[in-house]
């Protein structure tokens, strides 16, 4: 019995985090939200009746824990730099320039991504395992949201890779999508109580509540853009490593292409912005 129950458990983790990945990565899911709530719910039911098969990766921890006491201050092993504005294409042309100049005859990339409007987070995995996730801060020092960070969508607890990097530090953002957005303001209405103003300060509001349980309820999502720490030297280029943490579970912006000249690279950007509005 007790090695049926087992391999049940195994069983619903793994389709729990393959629906996950369909959904927060892909973009296609399978299954309704009740299916997959029913699912989630014979999760949670076995892990109770049997505390021994407890993994800190489960799926399960992804709901919400026991309310923390406080965050902590932590060090990013690598600053977390804002990045700078170009207001028209004379100065992106202007930076292109100087770029070329400085690498000589050394070949130059572009790579072209919409910019998420929320919150800025450096998650750590070791070995495969989330461990931690920071917010920016002042760049050097940020807030250790970690238990927050578990619940949002898009931040798998282990990778989904048989040969992970030793240390994987990526950032992104922690976002609210427009649809989401709308529901949670309708749910206040409902309640009759001060409906949110806007979805990016909802994000960062929610990321700092010291229950998890109710970050969760927020529905935070997670896109990656961009690598903090990585102990992996087969991976050259940003969009390998974009596609590679895709791969991994993690879901990174859409539509990002790399171009080797600037011109081609303002014009996808031109026909990227044309599509703002169609995205969630």
């Amino acid at each position: 019995m007790s090695a049926a129950v087992k391999a049940e458990i195994e069983r619903l983790r793994a389709e729990i985090e393959r629906h996950n990945r369909l959904y927060f990565v892909e973009g296609r899911p399978e299954i309704s939200d009740a299916e997959f709530d029913r699912l989630m719910k014979r999760l949670e039911q076995l892990e109770a009746g049997h505390p021994e098969y407890d993994s800190p990766d489960s799926p399960t921890n992804k709901v919400g824990g026991e309310p923390i006491e406080g965050f902590e201050s932590v060090r990013h092993r690598v600053p977390m730099l804002s990045i700078e504005n170009a207001f028209d294409e004379g100065e992106v042309r202007e930076f292109d320039r100087r770029v070329r100049k400085l690498l000589g005859e050394k070949p130059v990339e572009y790579t072209v991504e919409y910019k998420v409007d929320g919150v800025a987070l450096a998650l750590t995995y070791e070995d495969g395992r989330f461990v931690r996730a920071v917010t920016r801060g002042n760049g050097f020092e940020g807030d250790d949201i970690t238990a927050n960070a578990r619940t949002i969508g898009g931040v798998p607890l282990r990778l989904e890779t048989t040969s992970p990097p030793r240390v994987l530090e990526v950032r992104g953002e922690a976002y609210i999508t427009n649809s989401d957005f709308a529901h949670l303001q309708a749910e206040q209405q409902r309640r009759g109580v001060q409906v949110y103003a806007n979805p990016r300060n909802t994000a960062a509001g929610a990321l700092k509540r010291l229950d998890p349980k109710i970050c969760a309820a927020h529905r935070l999502r997670f896109l990656a853009h961009g690598v903090g720490y990585l102990e992996d030297t087969s991976i050259s280029t940003h969009l390998e490593f974009l596609h590679a943490v895709a791969k991994m579970g993690l879901p990174g912006t859409p539509r990002v292409k790399a171009f080797d000249t600037i011109d081609a690279a303002l014009e996808y950007a031109h026909e990227m912005a044309e599509d703002v509005h169609s995205l969630d």
